[in-house]
């Protein structure tokens, strides 16, 4: 027995030593471009806000490491490297449903417009075009399909789910308390479809999304927009015969023919390969930010639902975020704070929490914010006392509402399970908010009075953050969703841009040109990572192999079953189809 522990130990003890020099060798090597290299972006991973610093990020052992996320920050600043890599003569992008929201697809395809001003060329192909790897595709030179493929034009389209016949079955009351006409995070427990007020929102962001998308498509492919209208609305398109016959792409081709046409792009001979780099493996060639190292400006990156405590890289922990931020503005160095929002909200009290950091900052340097995908109820509680807001056309902000839920499950317990319940109390209230039991009028009238308070508090900070009066902001909060262009009209955003924007202004305000940009929070280094919570890890990373897509949606159950204390949380996921 003492063998096999001593055994056990040893052997795990060289494991480490021996993924720690992978890990380090993996990271330390850089690709060899080749001259009249191709970039090849499939961009089939999940799209987030900062690429981590996984263990097995440039390794790949049995799939772990294949399956990593690319961070939009890696993406851009490889395609900006190759505009300018003379070994780089032009990007192939091989899409087929791209993983992002529709605010990060549009920061990657204006990087393309960028890299297009260099004169080399850009070619996609794909078997079958989503409407977000289209909206990308449609920048290239030449844009191809396979002869048997798909092209999906059909329009926007967002689709709710209603849970109020199941909680009826199960004799589940939902207990809402909330603030706003629009609030309607609360419906899918206490409705059986979207009131008119929901719908109205809906169809106008939605609507106002989908305008930009076919005026940025018409832009590059020289459609008129009217006539893109006609072609989705009309279902035109049902084949790749068709999707070439409405000039959505250039041609119909096979792989092999796409190939064949990259090698004559980039002068290689048909009997050899084509010299190529993936963008998987460029990205490891991204130096450090160039500038005066004593002259700096801070990114302080929150992605994620908003909660209270530390969080990590895929959530917002109020703790984590009010550090970094509190970091960025008790250094010398840094002269200028972009915060980088992309959360649905979360936690009404974490949010202040954050808010007042972002407050105490903007007291000494400039503060900028940057909206991704999302920027929403806590999303833009915790971005509205910013110097200046920038987000893109279809960035989904807002939602400026505060609502509450306590489940009444009683008559579950009692009545499907034949589980009942008594209790002992001190104190008339000491069991406020149990499950077990209905709330009184007087508990429900204490909480709406909480409620309404928070909306109070909500309201007032944004209206002092953008010089509006608190009516005004009540008038166009109540819980209602904007997209990035209706935003701006109303005076909740400033400008529409990109992240550089952000980045630009930020360094205009300070005064400063000579500048290097910091990541905030810091990220853990790689062997740390592997260790720390290593078997939530494997439990997640074996979640995501056998539910595919639909992890996501386990994703929302679980953070869900997690809200505590009132929530500043967007009304729904956005999901457009």
């Amino acid at each position: 027995m003492v063998g096999i522990i001593v055994s056990f130990f040893v052997i795990l003890i060289l494991m480490i030593f021996i993924v720690g020099a992978i890990i380090s060798t993996a990271e330390d090597e850089k690709v060899k471009v080749h001259s009249n290299s191709v970039l090849h972006m499939p961009l089939n991973h999940p799209i987030v806000e900062r690429g981590t610093k996984g263990p097995f990020d440039n390794i790949d052992i049995g799939g772990i490491g294949a399956s990593r996320s690319i961070g939009l920050n890696e993406i851009l600043i490889s395609i900006n490297n190759a505009r300018n890599d003379d070994k780089i003569k032009g990007i192939y992008l091989d899409l087929t449903n791209i993983q992002a929201g529709l605010a990060t697809s549009e920061e990657i395809r204006n990087s393309l417009l960028d890299f297009k001003k260099s004169g080399k060329f850009i070619l996609a192909y794909s078997e079958v075009y989503s409407k977000g790897s289209y909206y990308l595709a449609s920048v290239a030179d030449k844009v191809y399909l396979n002869p048997e493929g798909i092209l999906e034009f059909t329009g926007f389209s967002s689709e709710l789910m209603f849970f109020k016949g199941a909680l009826e079955k199960l004799e589940i009351e939902p207990q809402v308390i909330k603030v706003g006409t629009y609030k309607s995070a609360v419906e899918p427990f206490i409705l059986d479809k979207m009131s008119e007020a929901n719908r109205k929102q809906v169809t106008s962001f939605l609507g106002s999304m989908y305008d930009h998308y076919l005026q940025k498509i018409s832009a590059s492919r020289k459609i008129p927009k009217d006539s893109l209208f006609s072609i989705a609305n009309q279902l035109k398109v049902q084949s790749a015969a068709d999707a070439l016959t409405y000039k959505l792409v250039d041609g119909l081709r096979y792989k092999d023919q796409v190939l064949d046409e990259l090698k004559s792009r980039t002068g290689t001979d048909k009997d050899k390969d084509i010299k190529s780099v993936t963008l998987a493996s460029y990205i490891k060639n991204n130096e450090q930010e160039d500038g005066d190292f004593h002259t700096r400006i801070a990114v302080v990156y929150a992605s994620g639902d908003i909660n209270s405590g530390e969080g990590d890289d895929e959530s917002i922990g109020s703790e984590r975020i009010s550090r970094a931020i509190r970091k960025a503005r008790t250094d010398d160095k840094v002269k200028a704070v972009v915060l980088r929002v992309n959360s649905p909200g979360g936690s009404a009290l974490a949010s202040d929490v954050i808010w007042r950091e972002v407050v105490l900052t903007k007291k000494v340097k400039p503060v900028i914010v940057s909206m991704g995908d999302l920027a929403a109820s806590g999303g833009y509680y915790i971005a509205c006392a910013a110097d200046s807001i920038f987000a893109q056309p279809n960035t989904i902000t807002g939602s400026i509402g505060v609502f509450g839920i306590i489940p009444n499950m009683q008559k579950f317990f009692n009545n499907k399970l034949g589980i009942t319940f008594d209790r002992v109390k001190t104190g008339e209230y000491a069991d406020l908010g149990s499950v077990a039991r209905p709330l009184t009028s007087t508990e429900r009238l204490v909480i709406q009075n909480e409620v309404n308070r928070i909306y109070n508090s909500f309201t007032k900070r944004v209206a002092e953050g953008r010089k509006k009066t608190q009516q005004y902001v009540d008038e166009i909060g109540q819980g209602r969703v904007w997209s990035g262009s209706e935003a701006l009209k109303i005076g909740l955003v400033d400008k529409l841009g990109d992240f550089d924007d952000a980045i630009r202004s930020a360094a205009t305000m300070a005064k400063i040109k000579d500048y290097r940009i910091v990541s905030y929070p810091i990220q853990k280094d790689p062997l740390d990572a592997l260790f720390d919570k290593s078997s939530d890890n494997i439990k997640e990373y074996f979640a995501k192999q056998e539910l595919g897509d639909q992890y996501q949606y386990y994703q929302k159950v679980k953070a869900a079953l997690q809200f505590k204390g009132v929530q500043a949380r967007i009304p729904f996921d956005v999901v457009v189809r």
